[in-house]
């Protein structure tokens, strides 16, 4: 089989759940989960290098200018972007990596690795993403509108995504991305050297 890594996309609405899922993929699966550099300020408990690597405006550009980035957005007034070393290493040495990224960045992405896998996480309404915004209590809510507008037109994007992943009940929606996931590495396409080799060896034998 195809001994490199996967790389696998997983975007979602802000307040879908989809940092939860990621963690959790992680920690039962053992995904290599890519680091994203942000401007934003860090949330109650998050800690730098391991949930983000928080920096300034004029570090996260002097990243950009170096080209230390496969991609990088604009969101709610931030900047985020992906480390290019660390996601490459990985794939090359046949670890699956996560990438939980913005759906621009998403886009980016399957441009520059054609093979990889997109996913989106939603809620099953938007009245749902609302509640959850709202529970956090960490945003105002004049945050939390600017977030749904930001949703809304997210969502004219979801047909870049080659899945979609409802998240109404969690345990459910972490099993299902895994088993996507798992199906997507078993396609024919992902696995034309394993199949040569394997028509090879049936024609040497006698």
């Amino acid at each position: 089989m195809n001994k490199k890594g996967q790389l696998i996309v997983i975007s979602g609405f802000s307040g879908a759940g989809k940092g939860t899922v990621v963690k959790q993929l992680v920690e039962r699966y053992g995904y290599s989960l890519s680091v994203s550099a942000t401007t934003r300020a860090p949330r109650p408990g998050e800690v730098d290098g391991q949930d983000y690597y928080f920096k300034t405006e004029a570090e996260f550009r002097n990243l950009i200018d170096y080209n230390g980035l496969i991609e990088w957005a604009q969101y709610v007034d931030n900047f985020y972007g992906t480390p290019r070393k660390f996601v490459e290493d990985e794939i090359a040495a046949g670890r699956d990596v996560i990438l939980e990224i913005e759906v621009q960045g998403a886009a980016i992405i399957k441009k520059q690795y054609p093979d990889a896998m997109l996913l989106f996480i939603t809620t099953k309404d938007v009245a749902t993403l609302r509640e959850r915004l709202m529970g956090r209590g960490s945003e105002t809510e004049e945050q939390v509108a600017k977030r749904i507008r930001r949703a809304a037109e997210e969502s004219g994007m979801i047909d870049n995504y080659d899945y979609i992943v409802i998240n109404d009940d969690l345990d459910t929606c972490i099993s299902t991305v895994h088993s996507v996931i798992m199906g997507g590495k078993c396609k024919r396409e992902r696995n034309e050297e394993f199949i040569r080799k394997l028509q090879d060896d049936f024609r040497e034998e006698p």
